[in-house]
């Protein structure tokens, strides 16, 4: 079977890395495939999921057994030997299950382990073994009060304490490193300016009073859960982090922005999704608000920076409306 990678990751890893390195990782993409495929157990490759996500190719495979599963292969800057860390401390529980990792390629456990800072040879190829759930089914496939609802339901499970001696990066380290292309964005574009001071002293503030530090998916939100047989819903794709729920939910709160954005009273539901969401989670409504206006705005700037000039667009209209 090809593996060829589907347009919509291409377009992505060029974006997030810039074409030349994206492209060397490309070229090493069917050795990858082929290597995990063939490493363990007799997998066998059915087709690629598509169009897939942004940053991993997924291969639906079955296993010797007839068991089908999902083989992700992912580029090591996006680290998934801390996403198999991460998944193997939910062990299933409100996300995907990883499946024996002998048969991804991975020498011995498979796993790096939680404690692990830089991924081992045999993740940084970045084969995972999951189990394979409805990826065409998403929550963005119910109406939105239903799909908030699930969601809702569905991220609460994965706030658990982390791992001991885990190698996760905090709130505070992870939204310092993004802080800085925030900064050169106002830099570049002074009209940006105020938008960003704004959301840069509302992430001074949040991160000089946090007190929580669990286990987060760093990610979350609708497209990231999927239908599953063990559970209706499950969530994949975890960028993990630790720090308090508020980071983790504010991303939930601008799903759909373009459809808010192009709805009269935008503004209005923004801020009601923002306290029905803290309410039904029992977050502080502050700091989601804070940190939704953080994620909002690093997220736009981001996308611009990348070319992707209408999400930017879109995210910093909605940071405004906060």
């Amino acid at each position: 079977m090809g593996c060829e990678p589907p347009r919509r990751l291409e377009r992505a890893l060029g974006e997030m890395y810039g074409d030349a390195a994206a492209a060397d990782w490309l070229a090493g993409l069917p050795g990858l495939t082929e290597r995990a495929l063939t490493a363990g157990d007799g997998l066998t490759a059915e087709r690629v999921a598509a169009p897939g996500g942004r940053s991993s190719l997924v291969v639906l495979v079955r296993r010797a057994d007839g068991t089908p599963a999902a083989l992700k292969i992912a580029p090591p800057a996006a680290r998934p030997d801390l996403e198999r860390a991460a998944l193997e401390h939910w062990n299933g529980w409100g996300a995907v299950r990883t499946l024996d990792a002998s048969e991804a390629g991975a020498s011995g456990s498979g796993a790096s382990g939680p404690g692990t800072s830089e991924p081992d040879a045999d993740d940084a190829a970045g084969g995972l073994l999951l189990e394979r759930l409805h990826h065409e089914v998403s929550l963005r496939s119910l109406p939105e009060a239903k799909a908030l609802l699930e969601a809702a339901g569905t991220v609460r499970r994965l706030w658990v304490e982390p791992p001991a001696g885990h190698g996760f990066e905090t709130v505070a380290e992870r939204t310092a490193r993004q802080s800085t292309g925030m900064r050169a964005a106002a830099e570049a574009d002074p009209e940006l300016a105020p938008l960003v001071e704004a959301a840069l002293a509302a992430r001074a503030e949040l991160v000089e009073g946090a007190s929580e530090l669990l286990l987060l998916h760093g990610n979350f939100r609708q497209s990231k859960v999927l239908s599953g047989e063990r559970a209706p819903w499950l969530t994949v794709g975890p960028e993990p982090l630790v720090g308090e729920r508020a980071y983790d939910l504010a991303r939930l709160v601008r799903d759909r922005a373009e459809d808010l954005i192009a709805a009269s009273g935008g503004p209005v539901t923004a801020r009601r999704r923002v306290k029905k969401l803290a309410e039904s989670l029992e977050v502080d409504q502050a700091r989601l608000h804070g940190w939704t206006l953080f994620r909002a705005v690093e997220s736009g700037t981001r996308a611009l920076a990348e070319g992707r000039r209408q999400m930017g667009e879109v995210n910093l209209e909605f940071a405004g409306w906060l």
